[in-house]
Formats: structure tokens, C-alpha cells, sequence
């Protein structure tokens, strides 16, 4: 770990820098600089091309390569170089302004030319789109970390669809199911919280400073701004959004944050689960002989990953969920509540990572203990008493779930004790001895079915 890392003072940059690294380039300052700077070079590419009455839009190819380039990718310098600029005029997106004006004066670009830059922009228009574009490409790093976790989820939900495990509920024994079949439920479960994620729509907005195109009329009031405006902001993936303050006002920011929030539930739930059947002996965990479990008991191998998952997943969260009820919300045609707000979406988004890492890591590392599992089911006779019940309802037979109950409500039940009360019941002997056949482990309904299919 750098020094630098150590200094961190938030642990996505430092203790966690590694996990985060697929999001450091998006998300983070630097991110966000260089994201400015390709949308303000691809404005006054599209602006000449719509426009070109205007003065200067005639780019010369010099001008028009360089913008380009800076569309395509900004120097590794331009980030540094625009906060420079931006320490001596006290302006984010205005530093971005002056440097892409730098930088095309450089390639030959006319004083013409140079009033194309920021041509009928607010700061947010700027801003929207580029966080937009930021919160896109940071969807598909989550999306491919989130399809590793479901992948191996999946894995196992097939290998052990057929091992039989005693269910509880409300922690008490109940009707047996398979491994296999409750780990299939978290693969549904992620599935359709990250259908969810995915289907969000990724608005931009590009009107001016309070959405009604008031300086671009002024300027030129026969040209039909909002299908100009509208195809660039298509051009750069995004939905436009027509009715907006001087904010594109955040409602599907919220959805997103609200969207990955919900992944992150099912995850803890999860995290849970799975340490629970740890400490249950139901999966064991392969050791590494290199680490250390306890500083002081050296049997030990905890379930660190699903741990610090379960721990980052609920930091992720509560920022998340503030941003989703925060961002939306905006006084008047703007205040600036939101931008320090944004800033911190790669941090959330950050901890989600790594919790997805962390679980990812932790489903490498488990696999199943069929003898634990047999020996808790093949004890709980009890859990039979809903079968014979149900075969009784079916024939007819009164009262089956009052017989039942008072047999083994409490009551410690084994095959023998249970197959003499079947013994009783008024049914034909087939279906007597059909069910006293039946065994803790074979009542196990569709589930090996249900896990294969998933």
C-alpha cells in the first residue's frame, strides 16, 4: 500500500484502493474533469454543424481533429491542468471552458471559433450530461462484478440442488428443501433487482440556465433549439429530458441510487444466510494456509468476506438511499445542495464494489458439508407432521391438522413413533404405507427441480 493510500482518509481510496480501481477513472475527480472536457469539445462540433451561419463554425480540420481528440481522450495532464485554472478563477466548469478554448486556440481556432465553447450553456448542462455519462459507464463495471456474483451463485445452486437441508423458520425446524433450491432463490432474487438496475433511463438535459432556451432564442431565434439540442444530447447515449429547471432535476439519479440500494438489500440478506449455514457447520470454508483467522484461537476461520460484505453493502446503502431521497429535491429553479452531493456518488458506489468483491470472494472459498446437513434433518421427524396432515385433508379425513399438532407440537418424533401413529390413521393401507416411507430427507417437494431450472 503507497503512502498515499495510507493517508486516505476514506477507505475506497486507501485500505480498499485495489477493488475500487475500476471505478477510480469514472467516477472520481479527474473523472468528472475529463468527462467536461469531452462534452464541451463535442458541443462545438455539433454546434457548427447545426449552426453554420455562426461565425467561426466553419472549422478548419486542425480545429476539428484536436476537438476530436479531446472528445475522445482528454491528455492525462488536461484534469491538472484545468484545476489550475480553476485556482485562480474559483470555477470548475469555467476552468474546463477556458482550457478546451487553450487547447483549440492551439490547433488554430479562430476568436470565432472560441465563442462556440460553452456557446448557450449553463454550468449544468455540462454537469448533467457528464455525470449522466459517468453513472453509465459506472453501471456496466457494476453490472459485469454483479453478473460474477450471480454466475457463482448459480454454480451452486446446481451443484447442490439435490443435497437435502432442514429449513427454519422463525429459526425453528421446518418442511425440509435443498441447498441448492435456497441458494437459486438469491440467483432469482439478484436477477430481477438488477433487471431493475439496468432498465433505469439515463436522462441528460441541454437548455440553458433555467430549461427554456432563453439565450440560444436570442441569438438566433429561427432555429428549432430543442430538436438541435435534443440530438446532442442523444449523441451521447443519454435520454433527453425537455422540462427541467436550470437542473435536470435528478429523478432518475435517485432511481439509479435507489436501484443499486435494492441489490445491496438482497446481498446483506444474503451475507447473512450464508454466514448463518457457516456457523450452522452447513458450508465449510476452505482455509488459507497463509492467514491468520483469530489472533489469539488459531482454529479459527471466520467468514470475513461475507462480513465486510454485509458491512460496506449497509455504508453503501445509507449514502445511497439519502441520494435517492435528496436529489430530487431542489429549491426553486436551483440550489446547490446537490453538487456536493454528487461529488460523493462515486463513493457509495465504491463501497458497493467492494462489498460485491468481497461476496464474490467469499462463494470461492465454501462448500457444502453433506454429512452436517444429513445429521440435522435425519433428527427432525417432526417435520413430517405437515405431509401426513396434507394426505389426510386430501382423503377427506377430519381433523388432520388438530391430530397431527397434538403429536408433534413440542413432542420429540422419530420413524418409529411416527410410523405407529400413521398406523392409526383411517386411511387405505397403500397410501399408510406410502407415507411411512417417507423420510425427512425425501420431503423435499420440487426444490432439486426448482434449483436446476434457475
Amino acid at each position: 500500500m503507497s503512502s498515499t493510500s495510507l493517508e486516505a482518509l476514506s477507505p475506497v481510496d486507501g485500505r480498499y484502493r485495489a477493488a475500487t480501481e475500476p471505478l477510480r477513472g469514472l467516477m472520481s475527480e479527474g473523472g468528472l474533469i475529463r468527462e467536461r472536457i469531452r462534452v464541451e469539445a463535442l458541443w462545438v462540433v455539433h454546434l457548427a454543424a447545426a449552426a453554420p451561419r455562426f461565425a467561426g463554425s466553419a472549422l478548419p480540420p486542425s480545429v476539428r481533429t484536436r476537438a476530436a481528440e479531446l472528445a475522445r481522450t482528454p491528455p492525462d495532464e488536461a484534469a491538472q491542468a484545468v484545476k489550475d485554472i480553476e485556482s485562480k478563477i474559483n470555477h470548475d466548469v469555467k476552468a474546463v471552458e477556458y482550457y478546451v478554448r487553450r487547447e483549440l486556440a492551439a490547433a488554430g481556432a479562430s476568436e470565432a471559433t472560441l465563442e462556440l465553447v460553452h456557446f448557450g450553456c449553463t454550468s449544468e448542462d455540462i454537469n448533467n450530461v457528464s455525470y449522466a455519462r459517468m453513472l453509465a459507464n459506472a453501471r456496466e463495471v457494476l453490472t459485469s462484478k454483479l453478473e460474477n456474483v450471480t454466475q457463482s451463485l448459480a454454480a451452486l445452486a446446481h451443484k447442490y440442488a439435490d443435497l437435502p437441508m432442514l429449513a427454519r423458520t422463525h429459526g425453528q425446524p421446518a418442511s425440509p428443501t435443498t441447498l441448492g433450491k435456497e441458494v437459486a432463490n438469491f440467483v432469482a432474487r439478484i436477477r430481477r433487482v438488477q433487471d431493475r438496475f439496468a432498465g433505469v433511463p439515463i436522462l441528460g438535459k441541454w437548455n440553458g440556465a433555467v430549461g427554456n432556451f432563453n439565450a440560444h432564442v436570442s441569438a438566433a431565434p429561427d432555429l428549432d433549439w430543442p430538436a438541435i439540442n435534443q440530438a446532442f444530447v442523444e449523441s451521447l447515449g443519454l435520454e433527453y429530458n425537455p422540462y427541467t429547471t436550470q437542473i435536470e432535476p435528478h429523478d432518475w439519479i435517485g432511481e439509479y441510487c435507489d436501484a443499486v440500494a435494492a441489490i445491496d438489500t438482497v446481498l446483506i440478506d444474503l451475507c447473512r444466510d450464508f454466514w448463518g449455514y457457516i456457523s450452522l457447520g452447513y458450508f465449510r470454508q476452505r482455509p488459507n494456509a497463509a492467514e491468520v483467522g483469530s489472533s489469539t484461537m488459531p482454529h479459527k476461520v471466520n467468514p470475513i468476506d461475507f462480513e465486510n460484505a454485509e458491512g460496506n453493502l449497509g455504508v453503501a446503502n445509507a449514502l445511497l438511499r439519502h441520494f435517492a431521497d435528496k436529489l430530487p429535491i431542489s429549491r426553486w429553479q436551483r440550489d446547490l445542495t446537490d453538487s456536493t452531493v454528487l461529488r460523493n456518488l462515486g463513493v457509495a458506489l465504491a463501497h458497493a464494489l467492494i462489498g460485491w468483491r468481497s461476496l464474490e470472494r467469499g462463494l470461492t472459498k465454501i462448500e457444502a458439508s453433506p454429512a452436517t446437513l444429513s445429521a440435522d434433518i435425519d433428527d427432525a421427524w417432526e417435520v413430517l407432521g405437515e405431509a401426513v396432515q396434507t394426505v389426510l385433508r386430501a382423503a377427506g379425513v377430519p381433523n388432520g391438522y388438530e391430530r397431527l399438532k397434538d403429536l408433534t407440537r413440542g413432542q420429540a418424533i422419530d420413524a418409529g413413533s411416527l410410523g405407529a401413529f400413521i398406523d392409526t390413521l383411517p386411511i387405505d393401507s397403500a397410501e399408510k404405507e406410502r407415507l411411512k416411507r417417507l423420510s425427512p430427507k425425501d420431503y423435499t417437494g420440487l426444490a432439486a427441480k426448482l434449483a436446476r431450472d434457475i
